[in-house]
Parts: structure tokens; C-alpha cells; sequence
């Protein structure tokens, strides 16, 4: 009733002259309201009596009322104007339309109160089925024949109308509407009921692994805490390494925790989407629209078969914290005859296995893009005859150009690395030009010297070897022939705990050029070997990903 008020209030409001909404409403002295423009027009033609008087009551006025906007009637009047989202709007209204009371099945138009009142006056109209506003009304008629879809043909799965019935579904099996209406609202309580236990599951799934993040942050802080204390014990003579482990455990501990927010988020995403589905076929359940129940019933019915589920085994092996601080007690008993002998295996130890859920690789460039990581190259790295340029992400191949000498420095090829480390899950993209160029990773304690220092010639490198012939990758100085698309722009995907490096050669898609599967025992360092005639006259640059 009080939307009724209101449209009928929407009605009075109106000019009297122009019978339209009140525009820039002004009230005159006899109470009477107009359009500014409306009664100043009316009021011009009698200029010459000088007499003005109001076209309703008919009370004059001397001298001519000075005209005021009524600030709260145009408000007023706004407001009524407004439509929001979810509103119909009448489809009788010419220009500014209202906003929709009724729909009507039978005329298959939608009315505003003062429209739609002959449907409560004339006898006809009275038989007319009126319902809430709905911009499904379309869909009620055949598009063939114009008529209401009131059947329901369950050989085709469609609804139709009479006249289709008669013609085309002739010999088909039929029903009402309503009736298979009725009978599918039963299967729509039993999805509801599937997607409120998805939930309830999906929550217990997400609960788990919010405890997990938490766990590995306790575990992850006291190996922190012990290592320090030990490490403390070493003074200066094992400074260095203090800090190396310190790094490798919150590295691990962000991979771990970084994994589990991914999967966090999935879960989440999960539970929404099931909640939207959910108050979908809540709303679709009251909808007294049969036709308008039937089209949408299959699709929000319909759940994905995909669905993310933690292991049902425990999956909280925090003991590899703590082995760390085991194996860092045992290296400090040793002293530094042995430093370098344990360093490896305090490596080793720090590396947890992949315990929470396996997450696929990507298999589209947005996927990988996700991954993406700002790479920039270490000046102290690079070869004398190589110059870096903008902002570091790019390497350039110069005769005569001398860098100053530095203990990082490779002396033999033209190669430089990364100054960043790259563990878990990354991605990154490599345009090359002039003769080739080698993109590689590579361990921070890569030889930087003899001919053995070259990317791929070792056992602490890999590197695939680009140039205009094709590809050849190369690792502990093993080489691998290539056949495939050749491209200047290479990306590379890593993830350090699975032990997986890719090659990819993209352009308008991505190819894959090489996967490799191994175990890398540290962090690694993206880098570029660059080679052509005499060495010069090619580049590399790490590509801003958006």
C-alpha cells in the first residue's frame, strides 16, 4: 500500500497545465503549484491587463507574485523521477518513465500506478492476472506465434504454446507449466540442500588451513628464535651464515604461507560463489513466474564438478622447522673445519616438502602473469663488456665499455645475473635481440671464472641458448636440441619447490620449448649470457608485466 501511495502521489503532483511532472515547481500565493516556465507563459498573455490570476482557482493577483522556486516540492519530485536497479519501469509512460506497480500477464505490459488503473476500473481488465513488477515478461510469449507459453513439452525440454502444441510438438509428450513447475521445485530443495553441505564442508576445508598458516608462522618464528641464538654463539666468524639461514627460513615460510593465502582466497571465492548461488534459487523459489522458473532453473541448478578439498591426512610436518635449529646445533659442535661440508645439508633441511594442497601449473599467459616478477640485473655481476640500462632490466653487449673490477664479477663471458633471489612460484619474460642471446638461472655461488663459469657448462646453472636457427638448452655442459617457434620473447616459469623450470616461446600464444624436472638446493638467480659476432651487437631485457 505505501508504494501505492506514493505513485499516486507522483500523480498529483503533476502540472496543470502541461499534465506533466512538476518542473522547477513554484507555489503561488493561493497554494496552488506549476512549472516555473508553465505559468510564466500563461501569465506573459496577460501582461497587457496587468491582472494575474491562477488557471485553477482562478484568484488574482496585483502586481505579478514574484516566482520562487519550492526547493522541498522539486525534491520531492526528483525523487519520484528515480528508478533505481531493481526497478521496472512502466511501459506506457512516455519520456520520463515511473517507476512500475504491476505487471500484466495478460497484456504483457508493466503499469504505473496511474496506468494501471482501468485494470481495478473496467470489467474486462479485472480478469487480468497482475503480479510484482517483472522485466521477464517477454520470455512468457512464443516467438513463433505471439502467444503464452503455458505448456511445457518434456521431449524438447521447452516451454511452448498452445498453437506449438497443435503444430511442431504435435506428438509430444506435454504438461502444464505449473505442473513441471511443481515438480522441479522439489529438486530445487535438494540443491539447495547440496550447496548448503558444500559450504558447510568448503568452511571446514578453510578453517584447517587458516590453523595450518598459523602453525607455520609459531613453527617458522621459533626456528627463527634458535637459529638466532646459535647463531649468535658463532660471533663474527659465522655472521654470514646466520644471516644466509635466517633468509632461508623466511623464505620458506613466506612460499608456505604464500601458497596457503592462494588457496585461502580460492576457498573463499568458493563459498561466495556458493552463497550467490544459493540466494539465486532462494529468489528463483518465490518467483511466481512459471515460465520464467523453468528457464532459469537448469543453469542455477547446475554445480561444477570441480570443487577444492584439503587432504583428509595431517598435513602439518612443522618438524622441518625445527630440524633446521637440530642441524645448526650439530654445525656449531663442528666450528668451521666443516662450515661448508653442513651448509648444504642445513639447505636441505630447510626445504619442506609441498604439504598443502598441489596446485596445477598455469596453463594460459594470464595464468603465468599471476606469477609475474620485477626482475632487475646486478651491476657487480656483469661482465665488463656489458652495459646495463633502464633501471637495470636491461643488458647491452659494448665494445670497449669497462666496468670496474668487483669479486662478483664474471671475467670470462658476458654474463650477468639477477640481484634478485627467486624462490616458490615465479614468472618472467625476456625480449632478446641482435645475434642471441642465453636465458638462464643460475646459483648465487656460480663460478665466476674459467671457462666452466659459463651458463649451462656447470652443475649450479641451466640456460636455454636463443638465437635465429632455433633452441638448445644446456645444463652440466649436457646439451638438448630444441625444435620450435622462433621468437624474440622468451618466458620463463620456475617453481622452486617442485623443482620445475620452463622455457616458453610467446607471441600471440605461448609454446612450450622445455620443461625441466629436478630438485634446486638453493635459491636461484635469473640471468643472461649475450654472444654474436666478436661478442657484440646483442641485448636482453627483462619485460614489465602488467
Amino acid at each position: 500500500m505505501a508504494q501505492r501511495g506514493t505513485l499516486l502521489d507522483s500523480f498529483k503532483i503533476s502540472c496543470p497545465i502541461c499534465h506533466d511532472l512538476l518542473k522547477d515547481p513554484v507555489t503561488l500565493p493561493c497554494g496552488h503549484s506549476y512549472c516555473m516556465s508553465c505559468i510564466q507563459t500563461c501569465w506573459d498573455g496577460e501582461d497587457q491587463r496587468r491582472i494575474y490570476s491562477c488557471p485553477q482557482c482562478r484568484q488574482t493577483f496585483i502586481p505579478r507574485p514574484v516566482l520562487v522556486k519550492n526547493t522541498m516540492l522539486a525534491e520531492l519530485v526528483e525523487e519520484l523521477k528515480k528508478t533505481g536497479p531493481g526497478d521496472v519501469a512502466c511501459d506506457v509512460c512516455t519520456g520520463r518513465k515511473l517507476k512500475a506497480l504491476k505487471s500484466c500477464l495478460v497484456c504483457k505490459v508493466s503499469y504505473c500506478e496511474q496506468h494501471l488503473q482501468p485494470h481495478y476500473n473496467v470489467a474486462p481488465l479485472k480478469k487480468h492476472k497482475l503480479v510484482e513488477p517483472t522485466v521477464t515478461l517477454k520470455e512468457d510469449l512464443c516467438s513463433r506465434h505471439n502467444e503464452m507459453m503455458k505448456i511445457f513439452c518434456c521431449t524438447d525440454q521447452q516451454c511452448i504454446c498452445y498453437l506449438c502444441s497443435m503444430e511442431k510438438h504435435k506428438d509430444h509428450k506435454t504438461v502444464t507449466a505449473a505442473a513441471e513447475r511443481t515438480e522441479r521445485q522439489n529438486g530445487l530443495g535438494e540443491s539447495r540442500k547440496k550447496i548448503q553441505q558444500r559450504i558447510q564442508d568448503t568452511e571446514k576445508d578453510l578453517k584447517v588451513l587458516q590453523e595450518e598458516v598459523e602453525a607455520i608462522n609459531r613453527s617458522a618464528d621459533g626456528a627463527v628464535e634458535n637459529s638466532e641464538k646459535i647463531f649468535s654463539e658463532l660471533l663474527c666468524l659465522l655472521e654470514k651464515r646466520r644471516s644466509d639461514v635466517k633468509q632461508l627460513i623466511r623464505s620458506q615460510q613466506e612460499a608456505e604461507v604464500s601458497r596457503a593465502k592462494e588457496l585461502e582466497e580460492k576457498l573463499k571465492q568458493e563459498i561466495a560463489e556458493l552463497r550467490r548461488k544459493d540466494a539465486e534459487l532462494e529468489q528463483l523459489s518465490h518467483t511466481e513466474n512459471h515460465t520464467h522458473f523453468l528457464h532459469s532453473y537448469p543453469s542455477l541448478s547446475h554445480l561444477s564438478g570441480q570443487w577444492t578439498q584439503l587432504p583428509s591426512t595431517d598435513i602439518r610436518p612443522l618438524r622441518h622447522f625445527q630440524d633446521v635449529t637440530a642441524a645448526l646445533t650439530e654445525f656449531r659442535n663442528k666450528l668451521q673445519g666443516v662450515l661448508s661440508e653442513e651448509w648444504t645439508k642445513i639447505s636441505l633441511t630447510a626445504t619442506v616438502p609441498d604439504v598443502l594442497l598441489p596446485q596445477p601449473e598455469p596453463k594460459t599467459r594470464n595464468e603465468f602473469l599471476q606469477y609475474s616478477h620485477q626482475i632487475t640485473l646486478d651491476p657487480n655481476t656483469a661482465n665488463t663488456q656489458l652495459l646495463l640500462s633502464e633501471g637495470n632490466r636491461k643488458v647491452t653487449s659494448i665494445s670497449g665499455y669497462s666496468n670496474a673490477d668487483h669479486p662478483h664479477r664474471f671475467t670470462e663471458h658476458w654474463q650477468v645475473l639477477s640481484r634478485e633471489s627467486l624462490t616458490g612460484r615465479r614468472y618472467w619474460e625476456v625480449e632478446w635481440k641482435g645475434w642471441g642471446a642465453s636465458i638462464a638461472v643460475a646459483y648465487q655461488d656460480v663460478s665466476r671464472t674459467g671457462k666452466e663459469s659459463q651458463f649451462g657448462l656447470n652443475d649450479k646453472s641451466w640456460r636455454l641458448w636463443c638465437d635465429k636457427n632455433g633452441y638448445k638448452f644446456r645444463h652440466n655442459s649436457e646439451k638438448t636440441f630444441i625444435p620450435g617457434p622462433v621468437s624474440s620473447r622468451i618466458g620463463v616459469y620456475l617453481d622452486h619447490r617442485a623443482g620445475v623450470l620452463s622455457f616458453y616461446s610467446v607471441s600471440e600464444t605461448m609454446t612450450l620449448l622445455h620443461r625441466l624436472q629436478t630438485t634446486f638446493t638453493q635459491p636461484l638467480h635469473a640471468g643472461i649470457y649475450l654472444y654474436g659476432l666478436f661478442g657484440f651487437g646483442s641485448s636482453a631485457e627483462f619485460c614489465e608485466l602488467k
